[in-house]
């Protein structure tokens, strides 16, 4: 059975490096480490070892702490994840969120080659930037009106109860 970070059990784990009160030591698979710093107005955040929906929910906490005590900024160093999925992605996105509705900012400074991967392919990159991690968020997520397909004909939708659902577009509004 694969883990989450698509290693077989027996095959051996990178193992990043962390501080913990002072101390450096190996972070074991699946787990994940969060360090903060403060200097003057700056807030850096890093994250080191494998990001995933355990992990994430065990330093999600740590990360809003960190997001509080910035004045207006957070800055995450994300070079020491060796993994990270869509759940982890969205706790960073979760993150932003929050910044956003108290007026902040989350910034990346530094990826790995995996993190700079994902956030690639699903487009995230651009809103941890420092030009677009200060821009809002839409205001409705929910569906849009869409121009009819030829003018004076409207789509219509018909539902029947446990059978299917069949869209007709061409019959006049």
């Amino acid at each position: 059975m694969q883990q989450p970070s698509g290693r077989s059990p027996s095959s051996p784990a990178p193992n990043p490096r962390f501080e913990r009160d002072g101390a450096v030591g190996s972070l074991p698979p699946g787990q994940a480490a969060v360090t903060c710093a403060s200097s003057g107005s700056r807030n850096r955040v890093t994250v080191r070892g494998e990001l995933d929906l355990v992990s994430g929910d065990r330093i999600r906490a740590r990360l809003v702490e960190a997001l509080t005590a910035s004045s207006h900024r957070l800055e995450l160093d994300l070079s020491g994840l060796t993994f990270c999925d869509c759940a982890g992605l969205n706790v960073l996105l979760e993150l932003r969120h929050r910044a956003l509705r108290q007026g902040k900012a989350v910034t990346i400074q530094a990826v790995s080659p995996e993190v700079e991967r994902l956030l690639d392919l699903t487009g995230a990159r651009e809103l941890f930037s420092p030009e677009r991690s200060w821009c809002s968020e839409p205001a409705s997520f929910g569906p849009t009106s869409q121009p009819s397909p030829k003018p004076g004909v409207s789509p219509s939708v018909e539902l029947q109860r446990g059978r299917h659902l069949s869209v007709r577009v061409g019959e006049p509004a």
